[in-house]
């Protein structure tokens, strides 16, 4: 028996014959050519082409997907008619007299290494966003279809990375589970994968061999393994553990539509927590009451400038409408410690969870917080947005933060700007500092949202990012449920709803002791809401 280890990003087992992507990723050769002006021609006549080709792929998947999920492939289209893109291939078809397939291929490979060698994740996963753009107009230029990608049985997928375009034109119902050597929970094979609730495993490495070609497998996707050849007792064990997956994903479904109440009648609500609006597909498929944490950074990563009032307003708006009365609530940027921008020119910390991050750079770069308010307030007229401010200390803190949003709420309504003057306004406690005077910053604001992840690093002098402390981060610590405790009965004293949207929120050992506590909200990854819910209502424990 071999067993394959990698990083499990979709929940569930699978069973099936393995059967390899087959494509060719050789660099293609350098010709030289005559007419490097016909040369690039022929290469905007391609690339236009391609462009067409990706909106003809968004609307189908749109269809089939939704809006969020097809949404990626206009960022391709942006991609190709990006200037620096094209200015590359068109300087080295007329610096070296070379063909389009060589200029093209050459300026995806410089692309590509540039995102792959950034820190943050969901950038590197762009690495591979731009080789699939570029392998399409090589595609155009040499006149090949593609790869085919039709089996006439069910399968599970091999492959060093599924490309989105690729993930688009599979047969879905004809794939049983991804595995692939590259990627990560932030790549779009991971992202696919949970959106059609297909199980994946992803970061084999080298491990995954094509020699493996046509071998029964099994995978795991929240274990992360792969089975070849699995012995009897193995075998009899995963077939046992797949009866049991579809059983408990059969038992939660009747509880999708069921509300939570606390024992004395007070409505619980069970949100979800998103990145972008590509995850609303995933928020409304797992029956989530709101969005108690939408994290806006997705606007401000993988550019060069900062977003306009506008770009944020669409985002911001499309969310809004998608949830309709439920609640929508946006965190305010939380760029710095593990999310680095380099147009915001921060200095260099040498803690960075402790330096210049979220509303530290909203209160001293005052023209960014404004802009980003300014489309809160004007998407708000929308829907049901509340603004949350993260990194929370001070008092004064709040204070300025309200007399800022009185000045946008102000210039809004001179411009004759439509805007939700009613707008919730809440923070987030996840500071030891804020949990011990929320007593004073509960007479400030609408709401808390407490976030478990930094208040228990805070709390515990533990970094979450440093793997060889990671056996001292607990969770369940005692100081850390204390603050929770003190947080939730200064929120009740002063008549304001607290909700909680860290790791612990889905944490089934904690759901009904955080409601016993007085806890409005839990905010959690929308594939657990499900899971949580059947633990508060019936005791389920999955």
């Amino acid at each position: 028996m071999i067993i394959l280890h990698g990083e499990g990003v979709s929940r569930g087992l699978a069973f099936g014959r393995l059967r390899f992507l087959k494509r060719d990723d050789r660099p293609f050769p350098k010709l030289e050519i005559s007419d490097p002006e016909a040369e690039i021609l022929r290469f905007e006549k391609s690339r236009n082409e391609a462009i067409e080709q990706l909106e003809q792929l968004y609307n189908e998947t749109k269809n089939i997907l939704g809006e969020d999920q097809a949404f990626l492939f206009k960022t391709h289209q942006m991609m190709l008619e990006d200037q620096d893109f094209c200015e590359s291939v068109n300087a080295i078809i007329r610096s070296e007299k070379a063909n389009a397939e060589y200029a093209v291929d050459r300026t995806a490979l410089q692309f590509s290494e540039m995102f792959a060698q950034m820190d943050d994740e969901y950038l590197k996963e762009r690495a591979s966003d731009v080789m699939d753009v570029s392998r399409r107009v090589i595609r155009i230029l040499t006149g090949k279809a593609g790869e085919d990608f039709a089996w006439t049985e069910p399968v599970i997928i091999a492959a060093d990375d599924l490309a989105p375009s690729e993930t688009a034109r599979l047969d879905t119902s004809r794939v049983l589970a991804f595995i692939t050597s590259r990627g990560s929970s932030n790549s779009h094979t991971a992202i696919f994968a949970r959106t059609l609730e297909i199980p994946a495993v992803v970061g084999l490495g080298e491990c995954l061999l094509e020699e493996y070609e046509g071998k029964e497998v099994f995978v795991d996707g929240e274990a992360g393994e792969v089975y070849l050849e699995a012995d009897q007792d193995t075998f009899a064990e995963l077939q046992r553990r797949m009866t049991a997956e579809h059983d408990r994903k059969k038992y939660l479904e009747q509880f999708r539509g069921r509300k939570v109440y606390s024992p004395d009648g007070r409505r619980v609500l069970l949100c979800a927590n998103i990145g972008s609006p590509k995850d609303l597909t995933a928020v409304q498929a797992n029956d989530a009451d709101g969005i108690g944490l939408f994290r806006s950074e997705f606007l401000y990563l993988g550019r060069s400038s900062y977003p306009t009032e506008q770009e944020q307003y669409e985002a911001y708006r499309k969310v809004a409408e998608a949830m309709g009365d439920r609640m929508v609530v946006i965190r305010t940027l939380d760029i710095g410690a593990d999310k680095q921008v380099d147009y915001f020119q921060l200095p260099k910390d040498e803690n960075p969870a402790m330096g210049m991050r979220g509303i530290r750079i909203c209160l001293t770069q005052p023209d960014i917080f404004k802009t980003q308010l300014r489309a809160l307030y004007r998407a708000a007229a929308h829907g049901n947005i509340a603004i949350m401010f993260p990194m929370i200390t001070s008092v004064n803190e709040v204070r300025k933060i309200k007399e800022i949003c009185a000045q946008v709420r102000s210039e809004l309504k001179a411009e004759g700007e439509p805007f939700c003057e009613k707008t919730q306004l809440g923070i987030m406690i996840e500071t030891p500092a804020a949990a011990v005077i929320s007593d004073q910053l509960a007479t400030e604001v609408d709401f808390f949202s407490i976030g478990t992840n930094d208040l228990t690093q805070y709390t515990l002098a533990v970094d979450r990012q440093n793997a060889a402390v990671k056996p001292f981060l607990e969770p369940h610590h005692e100081a850390v449920l204390r603050l929770i405790r003190m947080t939730v009965e200064n929120a009740r004293k002063a008549g304001i709803w607290v909700g909680i949207c860290g790791e612990l929120a889905a944490d089934i050992s904690l759901a009904k002791s955080f409601i016993d506590m007085g806890v409005d909200e839990l905010s959690m990854a929308p594939g657990s809401i499900l899971e949580v819910k059947a633990r508060i209502l019936d005791g389920s424990d999955f």
